[in-house]
């Protein structure tokens, strides 16, 4: 669902609330300002009503920013409030002993209103009003509140309070300029408003005990197809490449500000960056869409750094232990990364971009405006003519680039197989998918399981005793197994070792040692060690993408393991 869509819906509900049946004892109000002029009467009022949904827009758009910041507990708080506020829509009195004190405060305000002059009193009484609508708008404003809440302070969760409020307000128009007539409507329209309004808060409470029992992944995982990953890859290369050819599109690029650390660099302001072409480049280093788009990075900094290009790897972690600004450096290190790096812990650049996606590209030109952007692996031909046309916008004295890099990653930098392959698979329970043991999976407490006797394409399983947390299993014993029937050239496992120590391992494909197929971190009898937390690339098949049994046993206690991932 894009932008516009969800404003529709959010300024539809806005006007739908006046068809609640606890909207009619407000009207009253609201006609009481009727007999003036639109512009001294009518008018303040739905600014005050405004002003008091904008007010709560603020409130909503703060607190969120702390809700963030609390993680998996403030899940647990936007689900209890969408569950409460659910149970309101479904009963009316729970409705108003949840809003009783809004309302109290609303017909404080109402009763000052009526001893102010014509244009203050009117819009105190919009005020007012905006706070007697709370039984009928409550809810439904308060699903609104949690979402815009959940997405932190920005100017898009104010905007759809405001939107919300902007429907409300239509409704109060209609009021004023209808008068009687919409009452008498209203009336013949109860029951279907009540209908309407109890049965969203059906789906609400039902979504919010799907989501809370986590039968939603259950789902997810018995319903998956080989074909989704290939049908969900081909939708974001289709959406992938946006180039903002029309000047009218082109929006000023946001600060690169809110940083917890900068590596390679001092912090990078606007005022460094005047007049310098930018590659901001959204990526975390266990991520193997990202790694493969590195050569590419390295190749443009080393051929455009000395004509103005400045390329931003701005980090922003998937798992908690990519936030260690030390396994951070080190993966700069080991990758070879020369150009500056911005730690985005608390995602506060990814948000000021409104990105979504490892890895994205966003080009900006010497004027700050944003002029590219690409989503995912590829498209490297259109990107680097799009550097070299904004290089030379900035500086006409530039002599012509003849031809494109030529790059050919290796190991895990290497480019993917063309063909189609298992999907990413995370092994946290907060995210997992075809998870295939003969036990069911149990959340946070150290069990013991089996892998059955044989797995189906793209399912896995677990041997051993493993406590499997929201991010990752962690082995709780020497001897732990995990299979997995994959499909594809390359096998990649996010491994850590859980107290520091290094954690050896075997790794077997079809029950035999991988010999030439094995990956960059085995060697060809299949032996590792995990050294620290990262990517590693455990299989490469010499013949191409095949189905293959992996097996891989820890002969150490204390692994970690995220997420698969396949080339």
């Amino acid at each position: 669902m894009n932008a516009v869509s969800i404003f529709l819906l959010v300024y539809l509900g806005g006007v739908l609330t006046i068809l609640s049946p606890c909207v009619l004892p407000v009207l009253p109000f609201v006609f009481a300002r009727s007999d003036g002029p639109f512009r001294r009467s009518g008018l303040p009022v739905l600014f005050g009503m405004a002003a008091t949904f904008a007010t709560l827009a603020s409130l909503a758009a703060m607190g969120g920013g702390w809700l963030v910041e609390v993680n998996q507990y403030g899940r647990y708080a936007a689900m209890s409030l969408l569950f409460a506020l659910g149970l309101a829509l479904i009963f009316p009195a729970w409705s108003e002993r949840l809003m009783r004190p809004f309302v109290a405060l609303g017909g404080s305000l109402q009763r000052h209103a009526e001893r102010q002059g014509s244009l203050r009193g009117s819009m105190l009484l919009g005020v007012a009003v905006g706070f007697l609508w709370a039984p009928c708008a409550g809810p439904i404003l308060g699903l609104v509140l949690a979402g815009a809440a959940l997405n932190g302070a920005n100017l898009y969760s104010t905007a759809l309070l405001l939107t919300f409020a902007a429907g409300a307000a239509t409704s109060l128009t209609l009021a004023l300029l209808a008068g009687g007539r919409l009452i008498a409507w209203m009336k013949l329209s109860l029951g279907f408003g009540e209908w309407m309004r109890r049965a969203l808060g059906v789906a609400v409470v039902a979504g919010i005990v799907v989501i809370g029992l986590g039968w939603d992944t259950r789902f997810l995982a018995r319903s998956s197809v080989p074909g989704t990953a290939a049908a969900e890859q081909q939708l974001i290369e289709r959406l992938a490449q946006r180039p903002a050819a029309d000047p009218a599109t082109w929006r000023m690029a946001p600060a690169l500000d809110g940083a917890t650390q900068w590596l390679n660099s001092p912090p990078l302001d606007g005022q460094r960056l005047r007049g310098k072409v930018v590659l901001v480049d959204f990526w975390t280093y266990s991520c193997i869409n990202c790694l493969r788009t590195l050569p590419y990075l390295k190749a443009w900094d080393e051929r455009y750094r000395a004509q103005g290009l400045v390329i931003v790897g701005v980090h922003a972690p998937e798992f908690a232990f990519e936030k260690d600004a030390a396994n951070v450096t080190q993966a700069l290190r080991e990758l070879g990364i020369r150009y500056p790096v911005a730690i985005d812990n608390q995602y506060a650049i990814w948000n000021a971009f409104h990105n979504e996606y490892w890895p994205a590209h966003y080009l900006i030109d010497a004027q700050g405006r944003i002029r590219h952007e690409h989503f995912g692996e590829g498209a490297y031909g259109e990107t680097e003519q799009m550097i070299q046309s904004l290089l030379k916008e900035a500086r006409q004295d530039l002599a012509p680039n003849h031809g494109l890099v030529q790059v050919q990653g290796s190991g895990a930098t290497a480019a993917a197989d063309s063909a189609e392959r298992s999907p990413e698979t995370y092994l946290g329970y907060a995210r997992q998918e075809n998870f295939s043991s003969r036990e069911a999976m149990r959340n946070d407490v150290a069990a013991h399981y089996s892998v059955p006797h044989r797995l189906r394409p793209d399912q896995w399983a677990l041997s051993g005793t493993w406590r499997v947390g929201r991010e990752a299993a962690v082995l709780g014993a020497s001897g732990g197994v995990i299979e997995y029937h994959f499909r594809g050239r390359d096998l990649h496992l996010v491994l850590g070792s859980h107290d520091g120590k290094p954690v050896r391992f075997r790794v077997l494909i079809d029950g035999v040692a991988p010999g030439k197929d094995h990956g960059a971190d085995v060697d060809t009898a299949g032996y590792g060690v995990i050294r620290e937390q990262r990517l590693y690339q455990l299989i490469r098949q010499s013949g191409g993408a095949q189905a293959r049994v992996f097996r891989i046993e820890f002969l150490d206690e204390g692994a970690e393991a995220y997420a698969f991932t396949f080339g």
